[in-house]
């Protein structure tokens, strides 16, 4: 196995495990009662922006994983 197709398959896995941290971070702030001396309001502003991009980074993921682990290289 190249070691480049290696690196790679790492990166995306770890790229797929920071989504779950991105959203629960994200919901985290929203809705903690933990963080209910901050405004709810400013807790939405620094939430949302992590929830969105954790979406935007499913998507990129999805697409990694497919490049990375389900295509067949031309050298093999």
């Amino acid at each position: 196995m190249d070691s480049r197709k290696l690196t790679n398959q790492v990166f995306t896995i770890f790229g797929t495990i920071m989504i779950f941290f991105y959203l629960g971070l994200g919901i985290f702030v929203i809705f903690s009662s933990y963080l209910d001396y901050i405004d709810k309001p400013l807790r939405v502003i620094f939430g949302a922006p992590l929830l969105l991009y954790g979406i935007y980074r499913i998507f990129v993921s999805y697409n990694k994983i497919r490049e990375n682990f389900f295509t067949k290289d031309e050298d093999e």
